[in-house]
């Protein structure tokens, strides 16, 4: 067997079909392009369905490609098995129409077996082939096989119901007598069986019929080959190793997990093993899928990041791994991919900060819900119980942001299952409360039922114009298709319209309707997309209505403007933030008021407020420019090769607008901006602020309302002048700096009387010693201004070991505080915690601690007497 490395291996693939003609595809982003069928890629073929289909004719017929893939149904099965993963690579080759089988059989086993190649041993290779294809039979015989190894077997018809099907050939490799897992005479102990001889490494679909409607199957015109081969299954096999895990793409990551761990060894047991290999598959997945710009959340794509990022912190936590760690694990999963997939170790330090964030934020509640989790357990087994309720795996779902599958697998384990129907009921309670909260606010996203038919057209025309004389097309009165309306809300379509609809961020325009005789007749209050995508306007009716009849359209110009200016100064912002912070930032979400804008971006971490005045020097810098702001209308891939960039999820028609500022920006939006840049006149950031997990926020102003919010905090700068009695705004900053130097040492030197006075009250206290049982006890209340004095109060005691134990109680700011302190040869008799636990309630409230020192806080400072005697009488009954 040769010594090949999986990049070897990978490249050596790709080279042998570049050979046969094959054009390599490069492996193509895990978040699928323009295929709303996938959440993500899925396999070799997956990108390759734009060819098949015919939508796209490709350059060259034959293709080849090792492609990146995530698959997570049988997720729990990750660690467990040999060979189950998250994200794998799957070789693979095409032909669109152009060879078929002869040639896909002769070159597989040439690769397989030609010294130049794979050179593997042509008798530890059996093929599986549909019994009535004796075409593909004839041809592995043809090409070299023995007959002996060649098995029909009745399932190897590759069909997904209606559409290209076909039949197929598997090709397993015998891995030898020490992987056979199974009796001789077991009837799964063949290639094709359920085994760990056999593996299977390479699947070559003959796409040769299509599967009518009406279930019968007719030859293609034009046949199609799609094969997949394992990269991970053919690694194990040239490094003889006995899982997948055991190979270069794995044991570096397992070998680093273990050096965080509490001096676990992978290969000592099994649970830990299952533990080692989760890791190391989900740290691969993460990284990939955060590196193709899908980030945590908790639906679709982000969803399944987050729950592979959680289940491998638990499986962290068994290995005795305390803290964040998957983020350490990025560049080395980055180094081992560094052949094929540089972008990944380049992105390393922003993926690791994707992660390190979801780390933290579930390791806030980790240790709370796996505590929940466990106790949850453990009385199931006492009361002789199988199954979580629903409630409560809500609730570590709710509270502590386990997911219901997570959870059911580390229950699983112990034996017990989950209600997921309650589960289910739970959350639907959640999703109503929060729909009944909403109310009907904003009903227009609730589209009309009756509007869905209407495809009467509507043209926007507020690129060039803000005012038209158009006809009123259709009116909808009381969720009804009405003729006229008389007063109050309406909706109307109209066959011209310079009325923006809400869209991509930017709001509505406002306005009014006129008749044509000059008098107001409706007020716009919005304007959003009917089904079939006309405008349609929410009318204040102050005059009758009639459909048919022409009114004139006018915008508010003073508002459009506002908006125009805050839509352009948004672009400019988006390309100066990646500018700051790099080109992974990107858009998460926009708003474009007349008033203000506001602009959602992916960062993690602090904003640091340099970066952020960098960006917002860039902004005015490019207003100052007075940048010319162009639009043009073309097709997709032409605003692609002009470097425009689509902004958060839009969904682009075939013909697109996009918008450049100078050669600074250039972007898709449909949305108004300016002429110039220098319109925009002045931007101004008024606050940042983070609004999500890796999700950070500004809100900016412009125009006349920067130049108000500037005015604003200048007024206050004088006034702060004045307060101060300085005369240059340059010496305010001075004089706030010296007058906190003085409040700093003010507070020490107050802190520092504060605890004479402490001390000498206490040393009456600590001069009346009781008796309490078994022990000494020193107890009262004393008059602190804060714990902290309390807690010193506390160390003075300890040094001068004037008891066995110490209760205190204080008043500050109208609370009550407790402290318990216990001398160290007493704390196995009495714990501080269990005291303050006790005596907590008299005062309304509760704490807990140490052993030898605990505190709480409470409502009832009238109650700290009552707590002292309860001090004296728990310490009687130990």
């Amino acid at each position: 067997m040769k010594d090949l490395s999986s990049s070897q291996i990978r490249q050596m693939y790709l080279d042998f079909f570049q050979s046969k003609g094959h054009t390599i595809e490069p492996s193509a982003s895990l978040v699928p392009k323009d295929d709303p069928s996938l959440l993500w890629i899925n396999s070799g073929v997956a990108t390759m369905k734009k060819y098949f289909s015919g939508q796209v004719v490709p350059e060259n017929p034959r293709l080849t490609s090792s492609q990146k893939s995530i698959r997570t149904n049988d997720i729990e099965n990750v660690g467990k098995t040999a060979r189950h993963h998250t994200l794998f690579e799957m070789l693979g080759n095409f032909s669109v129409g152009d060879y078929f089988k002869t040639e896909a059989i002769n070159w597989a086993w040439e690769l397989l077996t030609s010294p130049d190649w794979f050179g593997w041993d042509p008798d530890k290779l059996f093929m599986t082939v549909y019994p009535k294809d004796t075409d593909a039979k004839e041809a592995w015989e043809a090409a070299g096989v023995a007959p002996d190894h060649i098995i029909a077997v009745e399932d190897n018809f590759w069909d997904i119901g209606e559409g290209p099907s076909g039949p197929d050939s598997e090709i397993f490799y015998d891995r030898g007598e020490s992987f056979n897992n199974l009796a001789d005479d077991d009837p799964e102990n063949y290639p094709g069986g359920e085994n760990e001889r056999y593996l299977e490494v390479w699947n070559i679909v003959f796409s040769q019929f299509n599967h009518e409607p009406d279930g019968t199957y007719k030859p293609l015109p034009r046949k199609n080959i799609d094969t997949g081969m394992g990269l991970e299954r053919v690694v194990s096999i040239f490094q003889n190793a006995k899982t997948n895990f055991e190979t270069d793409l794995f044991l570096p990551i397992i070998e680093k997990t273990a050096e965080l761990s509490a001096g676990k060894k992978y290969g000592a047991n099994h649970e830990d093993d299952v533990s080692f290999k989760v890791i190391a598959d989900h740290a691969r997945a993460i990284t990939f899928a955060i590196g193709d710009g899908a980030l945590p959340g908790n639906e679709g794509r982000g969803y399944v990041i987050r729950r592979l990022i959680r289940r491998a912190i638990v499986n962290g936590q068994k290995l005795g791994i305390e803290g964040a760690f998957l983020d350490q694990l990025v560049p080395v999963v980055g180094k081992i991919m560094e052949s094929y997939y540089p972008d990944v170790l380049k992105q390393s330090d922003y993926i690791a900060k994707v992660v390190r964030s979801e780390e933290d934020r579930f390791g806030e509640t980790l240790d709370g819900g796996l505590n929940l989790l466990n106790s949850l357990i453990a009385d199931l087994k006492k009361q002789g119980g199988s199954q979580i309720a629903g409630a409560d795996a809500f609730k570590l779902y709710d509270t502590y942001g386990f997911p219901v599958e997570l959870t059911e697998e580390y229950a699983d384990d112990q034996g017990i299952t989950v209600d997921e129907d309650g589960f289910k009921a739970e959350m639907q309670k959640q999703k109503d409360r929060a729909r009944n909260a909403r109310g009907k606010q904003k009903a227009m996203g609730l589209q009309h039922d009756l509007l869905i038919n209407v495809t009467t057209p509507s043209q926007y025309v507020g690129y060039t114009q803000l005012e038209t004389k158009s006809q009123l097309t259709e009116l909808v009165v009381d969720d009804q298709l009405a003729d006229e309306a008389t007063t109050g809300t309406a909706e109307a379509m109209f066959d011209t319209t310079p009325f923006y609809a809400e869209m991509g961020g930017q709001v509505a325009d406002k306005g009014d309707i006129y008749d044509l005789d000059g008098n107001v007749v409706a007020h716009v209050a919005d304007v959003q997309h009917a089904p079939n995508g006309q405008n349609l306007h929410t009318l204040t009716v102050v005059a009758p209505l009639k459909k048919g009849t022409t009114y004139e359209l006018k915008v508010d110009a003073k508002f459009h403007s506002k908006v125009e200016k805050n839509h352009t100064a948004t672009h400019l912002l988006d390309k100066a933030l990646r500018e700051v912070f790099g080109e992974h930032t990107q858009q998460a979400g926009s708003l474009v008021e007349g008033d203000y804008l506001r602009f959602d971006f992916t960062h993690f971490g602090q904003v640091d407020p340099a970066d952020l005045a960098k960006a917002e020097a860039i902004v005015n810098e490019k207003i100052f420019a007075e940048l010319p702001v162009t639009t043009v209308e073309t097709d997709i891939e032409s605003a692609k090769k002009m470097g425009a960039i689509a902004l958060f999820s839009e969904k682009y028609g075939k013909v697109v607008r996009v918008v450049s500022a100078g050669d600074f920006v250039t972007e898709f939006c449909g949305g108004n901006h300016v002429k110039n840049t220098n319109e925009i006149g002045l931007f101004k950031i008024t606050s940042e602020s983070g609004v999500g997990a890796g999700v950070r926020r500004i809100e900016a102003v412009t125009s006349a309302a920067a130049y108000k919010y500037l005015q604003g905090r200048s007024e206050i700068l004088d006034a702060v002048a004045g307060d101060l009695k300085v005369t240059q705004d340059a010496e305010v900053e001075q004089k706030v700096t010296s007058l906190q130097a003085q409040v700093k040492s003010l507070e020490q030197k107050q802190a520092a009387l504060e605890g004479k006075l402490a001390s000498q009250e206490a040393s009456a206290v600590f001069d009346q010693v009781t008796e309490a049982g078994d022990y000494k006890l020193i107890s009262g209340t004393v008059q602190v201004s804060k714990m902290d004095q309390l807690r010193a109060l506390a160390d003075t005691w300890r040094e001068k070991a004037l008891s066995d134990v110490l209760v205190l109680g204080a008043e500050v700011n109208g609370k009550a505080n407790l402290i318990v302190a216990v001398s160290a040869d007493k704390q196995k008799q009495v714990k501080a915690g269990d005291l303050i636990k006790a005596i907590s309630p008299k005062i309304n409230g509760g704490g807990g601690g140490r052993p030898n020192l605990a505190q709480a806080g409470g409502k009832n400072p009238a109650g700290l007497p009552d707590a002292m005697t309860a001090a004296v009488e728990w310490l009687e009954k130990q």
